[in-house]
């Protein structure tokens, strides 16, 4: 997750056509556990009853033909059953249902099996992961979901583990190193299984990595292919001829800062009738290609969605999106895949609303770019060139000389929560985000190997120090359901929500988007109008995707609930209050239920009695620019926590200086997840940072007694 602070600031692919899939669901069940194969999958979007990839479907639409819950009956719909994760930290996983047995994550990569009627537990996983790791995730200990293929459910672990669980009992048939363990990678997306091949890509940009996917043989672990998304040393040779194209786009001297990126952390699809599987690709190490690639460069394949053979990782087709990026605008947000007529005639495309803020439609055959336009507010570029496929950047807008406040911020327009396409209303679902940041060049920049490295002032794009300043900020962070007509490149209607970070999107025939909401509702809307017809209160912010399943005749619709993730961590100022605990649980619904939650004891105030400000300003100053590198992406923006994590400002360790080293620096609650920095802080860096928490405290505490003299005197 980025450290700079917010501103101012075919079988499978299903057409677009009103065409109606097969009228009965699959009705015959396998008797192994998750029995899925090659011929399975092909057809997994006739299968009604169970949801059995990551998207449903290879062309990962997450639209179901399932319509019990419909828009004339969906407001009879109930909480059926819940089951509580036991961990606090962000949950956005999607849940597999395969014959009668749900599949599914919590954070720290925990994998759990439920009976999907129920919710009654049948085994759990726990890959034990070091939660020192947690230092190199930019986004919270968060895991999206499984794969199953013949048995076997498939876990990307955050650590860079691949593991194979047997999926009747959860022990490991075998795991995998899929990264070198010394770097700084992590793994937070879903695997996806093509004709037994198993594939997993990594994150870790920020860190200092080089970004590739690999296919792992489904039985044995081994290593089939890797694809690498950005070159290596030229002195080294290249991989392929991929690589040699693509360090011609390059300068400098990339490979001695992390690698250069380009991690493959989310989006996958694939086109069985094409034999093409597509992969998004993320940011560069460090963002700012200033300092990344002197002397500019598209610097492939960041940004892009690439083509490749699956059987052999071979390079087949590439479209970038933000060519030279130096915004964090990645594209490895949700690649969704239909047939639809344009103009007339139909085309096989490829939709993706990737972070810089367009929607693109493109061939998914060939790579043309057939249509894009802004879905939200864009002002880093003015429109798309449709001649050269490349966008018409702003002025200023790579903040080259000058500071530059940019619409959509490095968290995207988009981020990694999934969209919807239903072919009834031929429209896509998007969770969109609305609000800007601000970048500039940072003073000075030294790379620091498994820190993040942005190469953008973190200074320059902090909070003004004003609460009123402040508080006149909170209209700008805005987040909606934006239906998008993909034809027309064109919005169909939107619902606007209370803030940013909302969940994912579910379609089905019953004409319903299902969403789960950043202030804690579930929520069910119209599909051709978006009236808000049903929801439910959670208890605890939503940000994962739901799906929908059939046993025995009834239809359930299910999300996983749980707060948390880069904005619930980062800002703090800027959260619903309502959506602030974590409560991590999967709900499952239907029709009649009427279950209830548990109350939640939920107290988000923070205390503060910080001790004497001793230090110098320039102390204070040195710190603060330290939190922006080092803290901020998991204690908050400015030093206000979001409550997920400890907020410092409220911490008893700020009255002592030898106890707050021996955390920031010899790591005594790294079995808490506070890792030691003491590779990256020397004692007086360390004690800056204090001094500046210490100032934040102060501050918290007089707009704190300010507001409580408000309101008395009302």
């Amino acid at each position: 997750m980025p450290r700079i602070l917010i501103a101012l600031v075919l079988v499978a692919v299903t057409a677009c056509s009103k065409q109606q899939p097969n009228t009965e669901p699959v009705t015959e069940v396998p008797s192994a556990a998750a029995a899925v194969d090659a011929a399975r999958l092909l057809a997994a979007g006739d299968d009604w009853a169970n949801w059995l990839s990551y998207g449903r479907t290879y062309s990962e639409q997450r639209y179901s033909p399932l319509k019990q819950v419909n828009a004339d009956s969906v407001d009879k719909m109930g909480l059926a059953w819940s089951f509580d994760f036991n961990t606090e930290r962000g949950i956005e996983a999607t849940s597999l249902v395969i014959d009668g047995v749900m599949y599914t994550t919590g954070s720290w990569s925990i994998v759990h099996a439920l009976d999907a009627r129920t919710g009654e537990h049948l085994w759990t996983y726990d890959p034990e992961v070091d939660r020192e790791k947690i230092k190199h995730g930019c986004c919270d200990a968060v895991n999206r979901g499984v794969a199953a293929w013949k048995g076997q459910i498939f876990v990307g672990v955050f650590d860079g583990r691949l593991v194979a669980l047997d999926a009747a009992t959860g022990e490991v048939n075998w795991s995998v190193a899929t990264v070198d363990t010394e770097l700084p990678y992590t793994i937070t997306g879903a695997p996806r299984v093509i004709d037994g091949k198993v594939l997993i890509g990594n994150g870790g940009a920020e860190y200092g990595v080089r970004g590739f996917i690999s296919a792992y043989d489904v039985d044995s672990g081994e290593v089939i292919w890797r694809f690498y998304t950005v070159p290596g040393n030229p002195e080294l040779g290249f991989e392929n001829d991929a690589m040699k194209m693509a360090a011609e786009t390059w300068n400098g001297k990339w490979w001695e800062l992390g690698g250069g990126g380009g991690t493959v952390w989310d989006a996958m699809a694939y086109d069985p009738e094409l034999d093409l599987m597509y992969i998004g690709v993320g940011n560069g190490t460090p963002w700012n290609r200033e300092i990344r690639s002197p002397g500019g460069g598209d610097n492939l394949f960041l940004s892009s969605i690439v083509a490749l053979r699956p059987d052999t990782g071979e390079y087949v087709w590439h479209y970038q999106t933000t060519p030279g990026e130096t915004w964090d605008y990645t594209a490895t947000q949700h690649i969704i895949l239909a047939d639809m007529e344009i103009d007339g005639k139909t085309r096989k495309v490829l939709m993706q609303a990737p972070k810089n803020g367009f929607f693109y439609v493109v061939d998914r055959a060939t790579g043309e770019l057939i249509s894009a336009n802004n879905y939200t507010n864009v002002t880093w570029a003015t429109h798309i060139d449709m001649e050269t496929g490349r966008p018409v950047e702003a002025e200023g807008a790579r903040y080259i000389d000058s500071p530059f406040v940019v619409t959509p911020s490095y968290l995207g327009g988009h981020n990694w929560h999934p969209m919807s396409f239903s072919p009834d209303t031929g429209l896509v679902y998007i969770p969109v985000l609305d609000f800007p940041a601000a970048y500039g060049q940072p003073e000075d920049f030294l790379y620091r190997p498994g820190t993040a490295n942005t190469g953008v002032s973190g200074v320059v794009g902090s909070l003004p120090d004003s609460q009123a300043e402040r508080d006149a900020m909170r209209p700008l962070m805005k987040g909606r359901l934006l239906a998008w007509d993909p034809r027309t490149q064109s919005e169909a209607w939107r619902v606007e929500h209370n803030g940013p970070w909302n969940g994912g999107t579910l379609a089905t025939a019953g004409n319903l988007v299902f969403q789960g909401t950043a202030d804690g509702k579930f929520a069910a809307f119209t599909a051709d109008t978006g009236e808000r017809l049903w929801d439910f209160a959670t208890q605890t912010g939503v940000v994962a995707a739901p799906m929908t399943y059939e046993i025995d005749g009834e239809q359930y619709v299910s999300v996983a609930a749980g707060w948390g993730g880069a904005y619930a961590l980062v800002f703090g100022e800027y959260v619903q209050a309502e959506s602030m605990p974590n409560v991590s649980r999967v709900l499952t619904f239907k029709l009649g239920a009427d279950g209830q939650l548990p109350d939640v004891d939920w107290q988000p105030n923070v205390v503060f009695s910080p001790p004497p400000r001793t230090a110098t300003a320039e102390a204070e100053e040195a710190g603060f620019a330290l939190y922006q590198d080092t803290c901020m992406g998991c204690h908050g923006l400015n030093a206000v926590s979001g409550l997920l994590i400890p907020d410092l400002r409220g911490s008893g360790l700020i009255h002592d200086a030898d106890s707050w080293d021996k955390v920031v620096r010899e790591g005594i609650l790294a079995s808490r997840g506070m890792a030691s920095f003491a590779d990256h802080l020397d004692r007086e860096q360390s004690e800056s940072i204090r001094a500046y928490i210490i100032r934040e405290a102060h501050r918290g505490k007089e707009v704190q007694e300010a507001r409580a003299s408000v309101s008395a005197a009302r």
